[in-house]
């Protein structure tokens, strides 16, 4: 099956999605479109190429910054002395009920490492809220690191987002539109 990974338009069906996250399945159906629309945050739908208008999946990506202190002794010291470090935030996450344990989660957020780094927006951190256990332990199975001053809050530095890109194999989904 392949997948497909694009901006949530209107033409979209957000009505029948279901993650077994009622706030999740809320957002997408009531408020995505606002969000997009005001520029508080992208959002990418997941369909199947077959079913392009009904979304299985999802995820939105925002700019944000990170305190300075929140970042890690080492890589603090080679940073520039700003309060802030630029970053891209991870909103939110969600795969429809029957396309979980299919790896579609892992589809979505890969989709959004390499969304982000062909951005030209400047960043240096890609960041996370966990919302509960499972879901901080699958960003730490994709290489996120937790921050130490915030629980359940996870970050990946841009090289390390790089290499990650650098090292799919290449094929039609790194040129997804």
């Amino acid at each position: 099956m392949k997948l497909v990974f694009e901006p949530l338009r209107s033409t979209m069906n957000r009505a029948a999605f279901s993650c077994g996250e009622p706030a999740l399945d809320t957002y997408l159906q009531r408020q995505a479109r606002q969000d997009m629309d005001r520029g508080f945050a992208a959002v990418i739908a997941a369909c199947t190429a077959s079913e392009p208008e009904t979304v299985i999946g999802f995820y939105t990506l925002c700019a944000a910054a990170v305190p300075l202190t929140d970042i890690p002794d080492d890589l603090r010291r080679k940073m520039p002395r700003y309060h802030s470090v630029p970053a891209i935030h991870l909103g939110r996450l969600a795969v429809g009920i029957e396309f979980q344990s299919r790896r579609t989660g892992t589809l979505l957020l890969i989709d959004a490492i390499v969304r982000v780094c062909r951005t030209e927006l400047a960043w240096a951190i890609f960041c996370v809220d966990a919302k509960n256990e499972r879901s901080e332990n699958f960003y730490k199975k994709m290489l996120f690191k937790p921050f130490h001053t915030r629980p359940h809050s996870l970050w990946m530095h841009r090289k390390q987002a790089i290499a990650i890109v650098s090292n799919l194999p290449k094929t039609d989904f790194l040129r997804n539109p």
